[in-house]
């Protein structure tokens, strides 16, 4: 039963345009804003490596499932900031494998940190669909196909960061290019592409004192092809050798996310969600996780707002 509604969902996102949110996104996304945001490339505390995985609906067969390998440096004589990323994401009988790089120009603004960013993207990925994975009970020209399709596409952004706030706004996507699994007459509305997605991120450190930060941060994902809005809301509660948190995305699901840093270089994340929808009636209390491990190198001289 938990893989023909898989099947169906899957399918029905694929014959419908994949109007849904085709990027993939986190419940830790603030400790992996390189993932929304070219912008944000080089503006961490310090050049970093890491990697992350996520699985979503735990429990049920196909469910999504993303992993990435990530870094960022900042070029400071230059201002200059460069970071890339390295993804597979895979739900059911259609899964991406790319990567994405960026380019950010840092400009000053003030003699205590802040800065004004201006990033560009540019992502290459192979997106593929086995049909054999599908239910037999579908039957669409648009998935008509067992295909791999390579692409390519470009993103901007636009972040400010000083030492406790954090602000950015980007696009990603803007070429839209086309999948072409279907080369009949569709409509421009109908065919198979890949769609702009507009994000906004915000996070703010407030100093409650005894060497206790608190973190509210906000997320929202612009999908203009649905005229929807995901929002993701969240706070966390820092000292020096830990973190816990809370989170809320609108409609789908609460989270609890915890940390430790082990040393000042070397950290480790993790999130839970409770899905309330759109399976809650059939994933029979499944949920889902994400592991996050990060490695910082030396600290920058710029401090800035950064988890």
């Amino acid at each position: 039963m938990k893989k023909i509604i898989l099947s169906i969902l899957t399918a029905s996102l694929i014959s419908s345009g994949l109007y849904a949110q085709q990027l993939h996104t986190s419940s830790l996304y603030e400790l992996q804003t390189l993932f929304h945001n070219p912008a944000m490339a080089g503006n961490q505390t310090s050049d970093l490596i890491g990697i992350s995985y996520r699985k979503q609906w735990a429990g049920i067969s196909g469910a999504p499932r993303t992993a990435t390998a990530f870094g960022s440096a900042d070029i400071q004589k230059s201002l200059i900031g460069l970071s890339g990323y390295m993804y597979s994401d895979q739900t059911g009988p259609t899964s991406r494998n790319g990567v994405q790089l960026a380019f950010a120009k840092h400009l000053p603004v003030d003699d205590e940190g802040g800065r004004i960013s201006l990033g560009l993207e540019t992502r290459f990925f192979q997106f593929a669909l086995d049909r054999d994975k599908l239910s037999s009970i579908i039957n669409d020209p648009a998935i008509a196909n067992t295909t791999n399709k390579t692409k390519f596409d470009v993103g901007f952004g636009f972040a400010y960061n000083n030492k406790n706030f954090q602000f950015g706004v980007s696009v990603a996507q803007l070429v839209q290019s086309k999948l072409d699994f279907y080369s009949g007459n569709l409509t421009t509305n109908a065919e198979a592409r890949l769609y702009r997605h507009y994000y906004a991120h915000s996070l703010y450190r407030i100093n409650a004192g005894g060497g206790t930060v608190i973190v509210p941060n906000f997320l929202m994902v612009y999908l203009p092809q649905v005229k929807r809005s995901e929002v993701q809301i969240g706070a966390r509660l820092e000292r020096d050798l830990f973190w816990v948190g809370a989170g809320y995305r609108a409609n789908q699901s609460y989270m609890l996310n915890a940390g430790i840093n082990i040393n000042d270089k070397f950290s480790v994340g993790y999130s839970f969600d409770d899905y309330t929808s759109p399976l809650s009636t059939f994933d029979g209390g499944a949920g889902g996780h994400e592991l996050i491990l990060k490695y910082r190198f030396n600290k920058k001289k710029l401090y800035i707002a950064e988890p």
